[in-house]
């Protein structure tokens, strides 16, 4: 009998291979699950993932009908390509969270965003409603870290077997911890780092939190600066306006992909070579080196294939 600690570094090893297949996520939109002409227009958008919302972007008196609008969005889901597809339910203390998980179900969507997860035991019982509604066993849920207890509990919920991301609600966060949204986002940078610290030890991605000010493009670039520095995968968004900054910053630059390549030549060169020093440019390389330079690399062609598909 394999134990708990067991059955957790397996599920563990497994979502390390499984990531080594690399998806962008520079850029992950919200869209409003209840606007049909929007989810139609987003399947053109040179956005990374989409995230279709049932949850904050819908009104309570359009909760139902927008289940019946996201189904039909993806009837159609190879209009969307290869970019990733989420559905955003509401939360299970709500009227609608369960619905919301039966109806999404069955459709081909990637993942599951549950909102305001604060221990393992939600993503347990998402788990188990999905699996009686007929969703693919191994559909991954997505997790809103969103709240003080959350962030708190982000471990746990990051070494869930069914877990493959964990996505900063830093909106509702900030509320929570009665902090002030400022430039630097100092007031956030513990609840950053816990959560991409948990996500990186579990072997899953991270996405930053959103930019709420349209009008403050020079804010927003440098906010992806930031996450891109701490190491967050990508950013979610809120509008269309915001995609090519965000797939900027979080891309590899010709300059790193240059150097990336540089660095794997060198290697092999001296590997062929029977030599154990490898420098490029005057500066030493390493195996964790090479490792980054295959991973901007892989970054790089997954990135390249995704804009090929949505040309």
């Amino acid at each position: 009998m394999m134990s708990s600690a067991a059955k957790a570094g397996s599920a563990r090893e497994r979502r390390r291979a499984t990531a080594r297949t690399v998806r962008p996520r520079r850029s992950v939109l919200y869209m409003p699950g209840s606007n049909r002409r929007a989810l139609e227009k987003a399947r053109a958008l040179p956005a990374d993932a989409l995230i279709l919302d049932l949850e904050d972007a819908v009104a309570p008196d359009a909760k139902e009908a927008a289940r019946a609008t996201i189904q039909e969005a993806l009837g159609e889901r190879s209009a969307y390509g290869l970019r990733e597809v989420i559905a955003r339910v509401n939360g299970l203390n709500t009227p609608w969270g369960y619905d919301d998980l039966a109806s999404m179900a069955a459709t081909p969507v990637d993942a599951i965003l549950l909102p305001k997860v604060e221990s393992p035991d939600l993503v347990d019982i998402a788990c188990a409603i999905l699996d009686v509604a007929g969703a693919a066993p191994d559909l991954p849920i997505w997790c809103m870290m969103e709240t003080p207890r959350g962030v708190l509990r982000a471990e746990a919920i990051a070494d869930h077997p069914r877990v493959g991301c964990l996505v900063m609600g830093t909106s509702d966060l900030v509320t929570d911890v009665q902090a002030q949204h400022t430039p630097m986002r100092l007031p956030m940078l513990v609840s950053l780092g816990a959560c991409l610290l948990a996500a990186r030890a579990a072997g899953i991605a991270v996405l930053d939190g959103v930019y709420l000010d349209l009008d403050d493009e020079a804010g927003f670039a440098a906010s992806c600066r930031q996450g891109r520095e701490l190491g967050f995968d990508g950013k979610t968004l809120i509008h269309p306006k915001q995609l090519a900054a965000a797939n900027a910053a979080f891309g590899p630059s010709p300059e790193e992909i240059a150097r990336a390549r540089a660095i794997i030549a060198a290697f092999e060169e001296a590997q062929a070579a029977g030599k154990g020093l490898v420098v490029v440019n005057g500066k030493l390389v390493e195996n964790l080196h090479v490792a980054e330079a295959k991973r901007h690399l892989a970054h790089y062609e997954a990135i390249a294939a995704l804009e090929a598909d949505a040309a």
